[in-house]
């Protein structure tokens, strides 16, 4: 009987206990904005992929393209050579809801993203870091998806 219950103790109780942290995992949406950290991290925009096509398109200087998610739902950063502001709110796990403020209007150069960068953010609906420690926006209807590496402590 005894040694039933050692099998019992080194088996089993590690399954529950893995099985309650699957659960708690799965009740607090996982892998989701809102546990994991966003805040006060450099992102760096490195690619948007349109999903019908799987196109990729790579930005070729992402550290001019950032953006600050800040505790207090504010925001800023940088398109090209326009800096960025606005606000921010993460409503459910896993949406974003992103209100661009004032931007400086400067033109960066025939080769400059910044408008596409404005554009995608100005549409961003849905967010989630992903596995790999970057951070993925998507648009609202999942057309396209942005995504983004961290360049580090702000």
């Amino acid at each position: 009987m005894l040694k039933n219950f050692n099998v019992v103790k080194t088996i089993l109780l590690p399954m529950g206990a893995l099985l309650l942290i699957l659960i708690a995992l799965t009740a607090c949406g996982g892998l989701g904005l809102r546990s994991q950290p966003i805040t006060d991290i450099e992102w760096q925009w490195v690619s948007v992929t349109e999903a019908e096509t799987r196109n990729v398109l790579d930005v070729p200087n992402p550290e001019n393209y950032t953006i600050i998610f800040r505790e207090d739902g504010t925001f800023n950063g940088m398109a090209d050579c326009n800096v960025i502001q606005g606000t921010y709110n993460i409503p459910e796990e896993g949406q974003i809801d992103i209100q661009l403020g004032p931007t400086t209007l400067a033109f960066c150069g025939e080769d400059s993203l910044d408008q596409q960068y404005l554009a995608l953010l100005d549409s961003v609906a849905i967010g989630s870091p992903t596995r790999d420690r970057e951070l993925a926006l998507e648009t609202g209807d999942g057309a396209l998806r942005m995504l983004f590496q961290n360049g580090g402590e702000s």
